[in-house]
């Protein structure tokens, strides 16, 4: 089944006019206030994988509340889903999470990535309050215009050696399955989420030559546009950074970093480390533990 099957049969009772009854169920009640933000950056999510976090994105999406979420490409893995069926609970509750977020006021805008890459044949439509978007220009608070992009077309390796590609994911795939088995290691032993595969990559020289040239070649896009920045996806390395008078974003993954970009309400853009915060979280409740 493909990513458009998936889309098809998630908004269907939308399309038919019928709105499911659970959009309008109450959250569960928590202790920590919502953050608030202006504007909420996710993507590389891949549903439909045994690698995507999606329980730890599902908590971040219910700890916040924002007026527009762009999902920036490669949400759902149209590449393995094709290869086999792979969809738990935790990747339907993802779903649920972003169509609750549409239905009660937030703007979702969905730009397909390469691995979604079949989800780009609907563009310009909306489904379930979801617009589906090639790409596009968001104003930040303080007057900046930033182009959206997954970046796949910014790849010379997806664009111009597609089997390379596929390839290149085999092996990443095979090293998303040892960080899967590293990680049931670490709980087993109460140690907070670590990324193998996120280490491994920042290693290898070149992985960081390659991630230099992306960004490189993402920012000159946006200049030649005459716009302020580009927010993109796709190489999972959340960062900020500045090429001249052009900002580049990149809001990282559900896979390895679990990050997201966030908008405040003065147009400042900073990155979320979900991961981390989480880590913190733990270690400190473990100290209290420990001195109680």
């Amino acid at each position: 089944m493909d990513a458009g099957s998936v889309l098809t049969r998630s908004l269907l009772p939308f399309a038919s006019g019928n709105i499911p009854d659970w959009l309008d169920l109450p959250d569960p009640k928590s202790f920590r206030p919502k953050r608030k933000y202006r504007t909420v950056w996710i993507s590389d999510v891949h549903l439909g994988t045994r690698g995507c976090n999606a329980e730890m994105l599902v908590d971040f999406l219910r700890s916040m509340e924002c007026q527009t979420l762009y999902l920036v490409g490669d949400i759902v893995d149209g590449w393995r889903l094709r290869k086999g069926w792979y969809w738990p609970d935790a990747h339907n509750e993802v779903v649920r999470r972003v169509l609750k977020m549409a239905h009660r006021g937030t703007r979702v805008v969905f730009i397909a990535g390469n691995h979604d890459e079949m989800l780009r044949d609907y563009a310009g439509l909306s489904f379930g309050g979801v617009e589906l978007a090639l790409e596009a220009v968001h104003e930040t608070a303080d007057g900046r215009r930033l182009l959206i992009t997954h970046g796949d077309a910014f790849d010379g390796i997806v664009l111009y050696a597609r089997w390379l590609a596929f390839l290149g994911d085999k092996a990443y795939s095979l090293l998303l399955r040892a960080n899967i088995l590293f990680n049931v290691v670490r709980r087993r032993l109460k140690m907070p989420y670590w990324s193998l595969s996120a280490y491994m990559k920042k290693r290898v020289k070149n992985a960081v030559q390659f991630v230099c040239s992306y960004e490189e070649a993402v920012a000159q896009e946006a200049l030649s546009r005459g716009l302020d920045g580009v927010v993109c996806g796709h190489i999972h390395c959340a960062e900020i950074r500045q090429f001249g008078g052009i900002t580049y974003y990149n809001d990282g993954d559900w896979v390895e970093s679990c990050t997201a970009l966030v908008e405040d309400a003065l147009g400042v853009i900073t990155i979320i480390d979900w991961a981390g915060e989480k880590a913190a979280e733990q270690a400190a409740q473990l100290e209290a533990e420990a001195a109680a």
